[in-house]
């Protein structure tokens, strides 16, 4: 329960002090976070420019951030405010698709398949080629680091400079900074990190549009723009250890189209495809719009494939007996197919 008004109280916190900046300096409120933002990770002091905001809007806000004190407050809490904030920001500001945060529930899920397959390693890297606002890869981080007491360090890449903004944030409200690294910079293009044990993305859905760049992947297309979403498995999975596991939040038509040929023939040659699980359509505005977790292994001496593909569509949450059930299946799958 304390954690929970933790929770609330930060996100009421940032919420009002975001509305006041929005309206004050006439900015997004987008914009207008990341300033709130800057502002309480400046020891609460409001940054002051051409005279704005105004004394009486100053002493509001440092009234405003002396309600909380992040530095208290566990991980969890902070990156649930911020998530709540973000998905107010996302409806305020029109954001995109492919610069919407990766849902609690979906986040959560993928989090929960990865635990067991590190389970016993003391220490892993998490590489994230799309990371965005940060969410996803907080939240599986903050599952390994509390379930099987990993410790764990983090690389987000992305290209949209607001977007990280807001991951580092993140982060640093988290106090993360000492276990993570974000770059900013196209996860396309060529990527100069460590290879990593994990490789985890809620991958952007669409043509990418730089066809240059494209020249050395075996994923691109013969004719015209190639899909990101093929580019950023076969990057992803380039710079993941032998053995080691990617897994992508996909469309769940990923397979059905002309492109997924070559695709297919690259995951053939490169990994393992041990799993594809489709999410609940209830998550989701259009059927067109539903998304899969695919599971890769990378090959090497301790990998092969899984006797079973994990093949399947999560119940509804509104079946909760259901759920759980396949929740269970899941866990066995892993321990019988993978684990062994």
């Amino acid at each position: 329960m304390l954690a929970e008004k933790d929770t609330e109280t930060l996100f009421s916190v940032l919420d009002k002090s975001t509305e006041i900046l929005k309206n004050e300096l006439s900015i997004s409120f987008l914009d207008a976070f990341i300033e709130t933002g800057d502002n309480i990770l400046n020891s609460n002091q409001v940054h002051i420019e051409n005279g704005q905001p105004s004394e009486s809007t100053v002493s509001k806000l440092e009234k405003l951030y002396n309600e909380i004190d992040y530095n208290s407050m566990d991980a969890e809490s902070i990156r649930k405010a911020i998530q709540i904030i973000m998905i107010k920001a996302t409806k305020e500001d029109a954001v995109q698709a492919n610069h919407q945060i990766t849902p609690d529930t979906i986040a959560s899920i993928m989090g929960y398949l990865i635990i067991r397959l590190y389970n016993g390693k003391p220490n892993i890297n998490i590489l994230d080629l799309s990371v965005g606002t940060g969410n996803l890869l907080s939240t599986v981080m903050n599952q390994l680091t509390d379930e099987i007491k990993t410790k764990v360090h983090g690389v987000g890449v992305d290209n949209d400079d607001s977007m990280l903004a807001i991951a580092s944030l993140n982060f640093q409200m988290q106090n993360k900074t000492d276990n993570m690294d974000l770059i900013h910079q196209d996860s396309v293009d060529n990527l100069f990190v460590d290879d990593s044990d994990l490789v985890i993305s809620d991958l952007p859905v669409g043509y990418y549009p730089i066809d240059e760049n494209t020249k050395n992947y075996k994923t691109r297309s013969k004719d015209g723009h190639s899909y990101a979403h093929h580019l950023l498995i076969e990057q992803g999975m380039n710079h993941v250890k032998p053995n080691g596991f990617g897994v992508f939040l996909v469309p769940s038509n990923l397979f059905n189209t002309p492109a997924a040929k070559e695709l297919l023939k690259w995951i053939q040659d490169n990994a393992y495809m041990q799993g594809l699980l489709n999410l609940p359509k209830e998550l989701f505005a259009n059927s067109n719009a539903q998304k899969a977790i695919l599971i890769l292994q990378k090959h090497g001496d301790q990998a092969k494939q899984a006797d079973k593909i994990m093949l399947g569509e999560f119940p509804s949450f509104k079946n909760p007996s259901a759920f759980q059930k396949y929740l269970a299946e899941i866990v066995e799958w892993e321990e019988n197919n993978l684990l062994k």
